[in-house]
């Protein structure tokens, strides 16, 4: 187990944001953790996208960008199997010990990580642009 743990953290990179004794346990959480995750699986989460939204009968390769972002953000907290999904997609990469620190709050990381999520995808909607189906 512990060289599973190792080889996790050295696929991600050190820490994305401030960590302080000032910082709160979610928002250490959310740096250390889950902004070097996100950061690591951003392909991915693009072509699971981009797959996710041809399924959907192309709709959102039609819309504005504005509406895309919109239709980003509903996606992923409307569509339970396909949040879920993308959750599983980041715990997949957390350590033993980050998913028992994960555990301990889940509800309130789940909101961060997936309103990051959101936000990631929404900055990089451009990259959807070029999706010829």
């Amino acid at each position: 187990m512990e060289t599973r743990n190792l080889l996790i953290l050295e696929l991600r990179s050190e820490a994305i944001g401030m960590v302080s004794n000032q910082s709160s346990p979610e928002e250490s959480f959310q740096n250390k953790t889950l902004r070097p995750i996100l950061k690591f699986q951003n392909d991915i989460f693009i072509e699971v996208f981009r797959n996710y939204a041809i399924k959907q009968k192309n709709v959102f390769f039609t819309l504005s960008p504005d509406k895309k972002n919109a239709y980003i953000e509903n996606v992923i907290q409307r569509d339970i199997k396909f949040r879920n999904s993308l959750k599983g997609m980041v715990i997949g990469l957390f350590t033993t010990d980050e998913y028992n620190e994960y555990i301990k709050n889940s509800s309130n990381l789940n909101k961060r990580m997936m309103n990051m999520l959101i936000e990631r995808l929404k900055s990089q909607v451009l990259l959807f642009e070029n999706a010829t189906l």
